[in-house]
């Protein structure tokens, strides 16, 4: 991984002091028999439409609104003020996984979490379980109301782990696992936590030695001594695990033997991901920026314009089935798309945008005061009861950074 990569995110960290319990002895875990499923055999076609044939929200030739535009009347049902630097990330209906800066050097980053239904921030992982080594830190964070995974990463040799345990009313209740652990050669996982699974991906490294090796998804439940791989992908997947109506979305390479094609790929969510849900190939060469299962429709992003691929070979974000229409919004994506029951949220540069596609209506969210240097970002993604947004806001008087605002909006 690139200095870049690593300064990228260790940069938006807060800091937050509050009662925390780590884990015990850690408890290596095996990998069950068995390759996975592996996508290179897929042979769904790929999805190439005309750009005529889109719903677009707003015309991306004129400007002008294809849907009707009204003004966003929800107010949010709670705002919490936590803070300066801490970064929200998806997790469940009550706990939100947050990274927060430590008071010293050592350790830099601290995990934590938030209960969204008192804004109350809880320090989950105060220190490294490597804490035997002083380059390692806390690098990424996951969880769900009942289990907290997190990552660690040195920052000398970018060799890293990840771990899990129990977790329970803001502190980790039980034994530490290490799920996985890898060198250089292959990138810190991107992973998701849903219930009481751990779903997470091991890539390898685009500038290390094992950069033509496959990639896996790895499934892991509490309590299991092992985990199953799941899914093999002949390259990198695109995207990160995205948990969502029961199902967990990847986007692996397929098709490998006719040329670079993404597969969206919804899976059951389960102990072997064995079921898919469906599939949308993107045309050759495309890859996609974010992909989540909402509605039993995919909602996914592309962040730049292709030569070729028709509609879904130009940035914007799109939700749609495989065999289309795709309702379409030709704005930069910055976020996963969220949303319930028909409405969507996309985030814009500096607001979101609130579509209805089945009234053909759309309004705009408009971020917090004072945090469009630093931006507003959502801390959850596919379906879901509640939206939930966080930014830096800036002291009004001085310009700095002040402190971190959240708010919750009920869908």
């Amino acid at each position: 991984m690139s200095a870049r990569g690593v300064r990228h995110a260790l940069t938006r960290r807060g800091l937050f002091k509050a009662g925390a319990a780590t884990g015990v002895a850690a408890a290596a875990i095996g990998v069950m028999a068995g390759c996975g499923r592996n996508t290179k055999d897929d042979d769904t076609a790929p999805t190439v439409v005309n750009d005529k044939s889109a719903d677009y929200v707003i015309d991306p030739k004129t400007n002008a609104s294809k849907y009707k535009s009204v003004d966003f009347k929800k107010e949010p049902v709670a705002t919490w003020t936590i803070p300066v630097g801490n970064v929200l990330h998806p997790g469940g209906e009550t706990w939100i996984p947050v990274t927060s800066a430590g008071s010293s050097a050592t350790p830099m980053v601290k995990g934590s979490a938030l209960d969204i239904t008192s804004g109350t921030l809880y320090e989950v992982v105060s220190k490294t379980h490597t804490s035997h080594n002083t380059n390692m830190v806390i690098y990424d964070v996951r969880c769900s109301d009942s289990v907290y995974a997190w990552s660690e990463l040195d920052l000398l040799t970018h060799k890293w782990y990840l771990y899990a345990a129990a977790f329970s009313g803001g502190a980790l209740a039980g034994d530490v696992s290490t799920l996985w652990h890898a060198n250089k050669d292959f990138d810190p996982p991107l992973f998701a936590v849903a219930g009481k699974r751990v779903i997470w991906q091991v890539m390898p490294s685009t500038t290390g030695t094992k950069a033509a090796k496959s990639s896996s998804c790895y499934v892991w439940s509490l309590g299991d001594s092992k985990a199953r791989r799941a899914i093999e992908s002949p390259g990198r997947f695109a995207t990160e695990p995205a948990v969502s109506d029961g199902t967990v979305t990847l986007t692996p390479r397929v098709r490998a033997d006719k040329g670079t094609f993404y597969g969206i790929t919804s899976y059951k969510l389960s102990d072997d991901l064995s079921e898919r849900v469906d599939q949308l190939v993107l045309p050759a060469g495309v890859k996609p920026l974010n992909a989540v299962s909402i509605d039993d429709r995919f909602a996914f992003s592309i962040e730049a314009s292709y030569s070729s691929g028709g509609l879904l070979g130009t940035m914007g974000s799109y939700i749609g089935k495989p065999e289309g229409p795709f309702v379409a919004l030709s704005r930069e994506p910055f976020a996963p798309i969220c949303g319930k029951d028909g409405t969507y949220i996309v985030k814009s540069r500096a607001s979101y945008f609130v579509i209805d596609t089945d009234k053909r209506k759309y309004s705009v969210l408009a971020a917090q005061n004072r945090c469009v240097d630093y931006g507003e970002y959502p801390a959850c993604v596919g379906s879901t009861s509640q939206f939930v947004t966080f930014s830096t806001i800036k002291n009004q008087d001085t310009g700095y950074p002040e402190s971190v605002s959240v708010r919750v909006f009920s869908l």
